[in-house]
């Protein structure tokens, strides 16, 4: 229900009264909306959407494998127990801390279009925009790539070990969790008219019930000649050529070739500091940086003094937003393709600029993008490890829109991602489509240090609400004091209606959409100040996990998050 005049104010009431009064937990913190404690473990940790993949995870760091181990482990689990949101058909990125060396590595794992698409193919047939599924939209799959280049560089335990709990669980089957469960149905609609579907991801053409076991034979087979034959089987060998038959063969412009030249590559990870912390996101493709320049914004103002959950907290953070945005959806595209100035817009005195532009009393309507010199709608699973040498991994993996793009090629298993659909056709844009090119990502991992050590992992799943996700958290952490379950636990905003990655335009300022939990007189000022507000319990707010480590003990806290099936669990 959108909210702009005053002239409603009694309906809005009447519908806050309800919203407005969380019961739930209360706990020792006094705050009304945590609902469950941290979770404090001496010398491992993982923290995941799904609780048996967790459980996957944490059998991985006992049986004597590390944080990374743990990390493809249960990202494999996940492909077969949360197709709503990962898969081998999708991309990944990760953020690696080595204790031997003390330093941060960053993966990115994702696709490149295929050579030949092109914006000529699709404006001579009419298209003003890439359909959100089927053929069209597929790019190449970067994620297993991706779990072995994470596998050489860091591994300890052999990749068969690490797939074999995925493996027995798509063989056997697994109970599928209720907001899973919840999802999945509302995904089957859009994909059903794509080939292999129905066939593979559905049962008799409708979801699994929460709780009804949930078998993918055709996965397990997959993951079993990956675990056997390596990499090479799904970028040059059979998996390969059967992906590629199946999109030839259904109009789509993914081929051989494009599988075989994939690579991912490793990438330096881009820090700002933020209250004496020191806040590390991937560069572009990836919109990491939104973060940063949003902290940096930020950090002009006594936020602490504000209060958490006051309008001028609120606005001050929406405002902060609308200016990251309009530079993410201008400049955030594949380096490979075009400049982007990253250390300018990360930059202080950047932000400085870019501060001067938010009126404390006014919600700005229009803001154009910034000049250092002088980007919707996704699904994804966040997933983090930490292991008794002190490694740690944050890592996320996505098919895109949830489920992906419904191509599901015959007898593997899997959805394709549909990420292509993010390109825009606009000639002049950072992001148009071109052969060959990496599309912008809304998938971030972050990771934060303190004094050269590590301090957390994080991660907010949901599109365009992350780099909002990660900023509430961070702050609801270092300005107002909050403990890592609290700081996932508390209400949440997302604005949305800026500026995307395809160049549309923010009109008459967005929207701002409110979980329950904050108080009448502050949505009041919002509209006072002439914001649109929405009450939207629904709305897609992300699904958080994180991990934190006691620099002088190493004992672990892991949270996770209460919107999600998921679970923190240590040893």
């Amino acid at each position: 229900m959108r909210v702009r005049e005053a002239g409603v104010a009694a309906l809005l009431a009447l519908l806050l009264a309800a919203a407005g009064t969380v019961q739930a937990g209360d706990r020792v913190s006094g705050k009304p909306w945590v609902g469950r404690s941290e979770v404090i473990a001496p010398s491992a940790m993982v923290a995941s959407s799904h609780p048996l993949a967790t459980q996957v995870g944490l059998s991985i760091l006992r049986s004597g494998g590390n944080a990374v181990d743990a990390a493809i482990a249960v990202n494999a689990a996940l492909a077969v127990m949360e197709p709503t949101g990962c898969g081998i058909g999708g991309d990944l990125f990760a953020i690696v801390w080595d204790a031997k060396t003390g330093r941060l590595h960053g993966l990115n794992a994702t696709g490149r279009a295929p050579r030949a698409a092109n914006r000529e193919w699709f404006l001579a047939r009419g298209y003003d925009r890439i359909p959100s599924y089927g053929p069209l939209t597929v790019t190449v799959p970067g994620v297993v790539d991706g779990w072995f280049r994470l596998h050489e560089r860091f591994g300890s335990r052999p990749m068969v070990q690490l797939l074999q709990p995925a493996i027995d669980y798509a063989r056997r089957g697994h109970p599928v969790h209720e907001v899973i469960a919840h999802y999945w149905q509302g995904h089957i609609e859009k994909r059903a008219p794509y080939p292999g579907y129905l066939e593979q991801m559905t049962i008799d053409g409708r979801a699994p019930r929460k709780g009804e076991l949930w078998r993918n034979p055709n996965l397990a087979n997959t993951l079993e000649r990956i675990a056997r034959e390596g990499r090479e089987v799904f970028y040059e060998g059979e998996i390969a050529r059967a992906i590629a038959r199946f999109m030839q063969e259904h109009g789509g412009f993914l081929d051989f070739e494009d599988l075989a030249t994939h690579e991912g590559h490793w990438v330096e990870p881009v820090s700002t500091q933020y209250r004496g912390y020191d806040v590390w996101e991937l560069p572009p493709n990836s919109q990491g940086i939104a973060v940063l320049q949003m902290l940096n914004i930020l950090e002009g103002f006594d936020i602490a003094a504000m209060g958490f959950g006051s309008a001028d907290y609120l606005h001050t953070l929406v405002e902060a937003k609308k200016l990251a945005y309009e530079d993410r959806a201008r400049f955030y595209a594949d380096p490979d393709f075009n400049h982007i100035p990253v250390a300018d817009l990360i930059s202080k005195p950047y932000a400085d600029q870019r501060r001067k532009r938010i009126d404390p009393e006014r919600s700005a309507t229009v803001v154009p993008p910034g000049d250092p010199g002088v980007l919707r709608d996704g699904d994804t699973v966040y997933f983090t490890t930490a292991d008794a040498a002190g490694n740690m991994v944050s890592m996320i993996q996505s098919n895109w829109r949830g489920s992906g793009s419904g191509m599901t090629p015959p007898g593997l298993g899997f959805v394709l991602q549909n990420r292509g659909e993010v390109f825009s056709l606009d000639p002049e844009h950072a992001n148009r489509l071109e052969p060959g090119k990496r599309p912008f990502h809304t998938n971030i991992p972050a990771f934060i240090t303190r004094d050269g050590q590590p301090f957390m992992t994080l991660g907010v799943m949901g599109g365009e609400m992350q780099p909002q996700g990660h900023v509430q958290v961070l702050v609801n952490l270092l300005d107002f004091g909050m403990n890592l379950q609290e700081a996932g636990d508390a209400p949440r905003i997302r604005h949305t209606g800026s500026s995307e990655p395809d160049f549309g335009e923010m009109i008459d300022g967005g929207r701002v959409n409110l979980e329950s939990g904050f108080d009448y007189a502050v949505v009041r000022e919002l509209m006072r100040r002439g914001h649109a507000v929405e009450l939207e319990p629904d709305n897609p707010y992300g699904g958080y996990q994180a991990i934190q480590r006691d620099p002088v003990s190493g004992v672990y806290f892991g949270a996770s998050e209460s919107r999600k099936d998921g679970q923190a669990a240590g040893y």
